[in-house]
């Protein structure tokens, strides 16, 4: 065992952490383009801003550059929607294969684990007199709707209409 690592990896895959780093980047520069857009003119941001624009011929002096700003916030959050899918596409991906596996190899393991209640929204649910409690509450009290004008209205039209024959 003498030279091996004895840490465990990260159960995140390092794919998942890239792409999640480039969000990351992704939102803060969002925030401060938003900001500069908003007025903000400190160093640190003015500088991101030039730093965001970098290789392209757009000058922060140009009268346009609120439109150019509100483009480039628009790409980077298309980018990050696109980030986002990606990650979610690989994810439904690897659950798949790892399904798949274990149908090949463990059958009976895959439909427990099928079976298995989902994390969110596990635990106790209401108690049951909580509920008739609740509906008893709901639906016993009389409830006197006041009916608008328009009712009537639909009334008188409805009058001449005659109604159908039940067939036998």
């Amino acid at each position: 065992m003498a030279g091996r690592a004895t840490q465990q990896g990260s159960a995140i895959p390092a794919w998942r952490k890239r792409i999640e780093d480039r969000i990351a980047k992704a939102k803060a520069l969002i925030g401060r383009l938003t900001s500069f857009r908003s007025g903000n003119i400190k160093l640190r941001v003015v500088r991101t801003v030039r730093m965001a624009f970098a290789g392209t011929n757009i000058s922060l002096s140009q009268p346009d550059i609120t439109q150019k700003l509100t483009e480039r916030i628009d790409d980077l959050k298309q980018k990050n929607r696109c980030l986002g899918k990606r990650i979610r596409r690989f994810s439904e991906r690897s659950r798949r294969f790892n399904q798949n596996r274990l149908f090949q190899s463990d059958q009976k393991r895959l439909y427990k684990s099928l079976e298995r209640p989902e994390v969110c929204g596990a635990g106790p649910g209401p108690d049951q007199a909580d509920i008739v409690a609740f509906w008893r509450g709901l639906w016993s009290e009389p409830v006197n709707h006041s009916e608008g004008p328009w009712m009537e209205v639909v009334a008188s039209q409805s009058a001449s209409v005659t109604p159908c024959t039940p067939s036998p």
